[in-house]
């Protein structure tokens, strides 16, 4: 299996990316199809010590700055990683593609070089995150800002064969993230979409509040890119706030030590369940081929972790499912 990676999107680029290129080759048995600045690249690999085996490189001298506005960069960046990447993709030379890149870049140059999956009205970004009860998945995270409502029900069925095909999950609850349970909450856009996601041929069990989707109300939550976005970075910076607060109170005095060490397997569980490095990525839902957006501040493990859940995206099938 091939796997095209932009070796210039994230924070750590490139060094990060390649040295996931190399854990990726080890332990996941794929190739690498390195798309950037194959010179750079090379000198990288041999100054890090970093082993070229089952790594292709493809030349792609320019970097997309994320600040680039997603249609216009298209145009005059086509040479650069992103593009290239996705291009490859399209044409068939990899099974999947996995970027760090500006996520409006990756999902417009996406829809515009690799299609949708036929009949697909919007492709949406997911992540599959830790809660109390059990993981869930929340879509859209920032594709779409804005939705109708029969976006919101075929988000539901995508981000559904996921959580089947992926996660294991036999059955999946599909909610519609809005500001009260009852059918009549809402705007017209939800009004709508509880009607049409109640026809739809998926486990949907209704409107859910945003405090009850981390305590497992539902398996999938679906809203648009916009309110999802805020509750993803919420949830995220929740997390580091009460990491932050319980380093505090553990490490206050010795007594508190103590107890940090009686509890240390405890909070190493913790810690694991939060670390977002575990999944590497987020998929884009909808696209005609497996397309992974890894975190922009991905270190090489991470990348590591996106290039896995690539493979698994394409040994499933998911895109034949949905």
């Amino acid at each position: 299996m091939k796997i095209i990676l932009d070796i210039y999107g994230g924070d750590n680029a490139p060094l990060a990316p390649l040295k996931g290129a190399e854990m990726a080759v080890k332990e996941l048995g794929v190739e690498i199809i390195a798309v950037g600045n194959e010179a750079e690249m090379k000198e990288i690999c041999e100054k890090e010590n970093i082993s070229t085996k089952g790594i292709t490189f493809v030349d792609a001298p320019l970097v997309m700055p994320v600040c680039a506005e997603p249609t216009s960069a298209l145009k005059e960046y086509k040479e650069s990683s992103l593009v290239k990447g996705l291009e490859l993709l399209s044409k068939g030379e990899g099974d999947a593609y996995v970027g760090a890149g500006s996520t409006g870049a990756i999902v417009v140059a996406a829809t515009l070089i690799v299609k949708r999956i036929k009949g697909i009205k919007r492709a949406a970004l997911a992540s599959v995150l830790p809660g109390l009860e059990h993981d869930y998945m929340l879509l859209d995270l920032g594709a779409n800002v804005e939705c109708r409502p029969e976006m919101l029900v075929q988000f539901g069925m995508m981000g559904s064969v996921y959580m089947k095909s992926i996660e294991g999950v036999e059955n999946p609850t599909v909610g519609l993230v809005n500001i009260g349970v009852e059918e009549s909450k809402g705007t017209e856009i939800h009004k709508e979409a509880y009607g049409l996601m109640q026809k739809a041929d998926y486990n949907f069990i209704g409107n859910v509040e945003v405090r009850d989707v981390p305590a497992g109300a539902c398996d999938v939550a679906v809203t648009d890119g916009w309110t999802g976005n805020i509750v993803l970075k919420t949830i995220e910076g929740l997390g580091k706030g009460f990491g932050k607060m319980l380093k505090g109170m553990l490490m206050k005095n010795a007594l508190t030590k103590i107890s940090a060490l009686i509890l240390k397997d405890g909070i190493k569980g913790f810690k694991d369940k939060m670390d977002s490095t575990k999944r590497g990525g987020a998929p884009l839902l909808g696209i005609a081929k497996p397309v992974i957006k890894a975190h922009g501040n991905s270190n090489a493990l991470a990348f590591r972790n996106a290039i896995e859940q690539a493979k698994i995206f394409v040994e499933t099938d998911i895109n034949g499912t949905i």
